[in-house]
């Protein structure tokens, strides 16, 4: 599935032919396998599934573990909005994003960390070894920092950037982050 830059919203015709498509088993609802084997990363590799889950529990309202149209459709934006951020940062064309991009992407998003932590999550979310993020891989890096976020956010509510708790407490932080 090529997402092509348009201007305004879809139209509902095409969004609904594009969503007939992907639905492969005619079920009226995308799963995600589907929606893996239809997406592309712009690499000829495929999606990556982590990502494909991520979105799909994002956008899945009614807890079924697939898609529906309208969810499809809030999908659909999300991941054009995405490309089109993928698409700016991504400054030398190269269809991936390096560390120095990550960072000034990161930085835009408002985030403020350390060189060594964006070697870290370069070599985190860099799926093929080559010391740069593909475009899925980008969208769970972001994904995942902003849920990690929200969750720390949670601890820190004088906003110091600073928590103090205990190991079973950071443990169910984790563990209960859903990302």
């Amino acid at each position: 599935m090529a997402y092509q830059q348009q201007q305004g919203p879809p139209d509902q015709n095409f969004l609904w032919g594009v969503f007939q498509r992907v639905d492969k088993d005619r079920s009226g609802q995308i799963s995600t396998q589907e929606l893996g084997q239809a997406l592309s990363n712009g690499t000829w590799n495929p999606f990556n599934p982590e990502t494909v889950r991520l979105m799909i529990g994002m956008f899945d309202r009614d807890s079924s573990g697939t898609i529906n149209f309208q969810e499809f459709s809030s999908l659909w934006k999300y991941v054009t909005d995405w490309q089109n951020c993928f698409r700016g940062f991504d400054r030398d064309n190269s269809g991936s994003i390096d560390k120095n991009e990550l960072q000034q992407a990161l930085t835009a998003f408002g985030y403020r960390l350390s060189d060594s932590f964006y070697s870290l999550l370069v070599r985190k979310f860099d799926r093929q070894g080559r010391g740069v993020i593909v475009f899925d891989d980008f969208i769970q890096c972001c994904v995942v920092l902003q849920t990690l976020t929200a969750a720390f956010r949670q601890h820190d509510t004088n906003q110091s950037g600073w928590i103090t708790i205990g190991y079973e407490q950071f443990l169910s932080l984790v563990f209960n982050v859903k990302a």
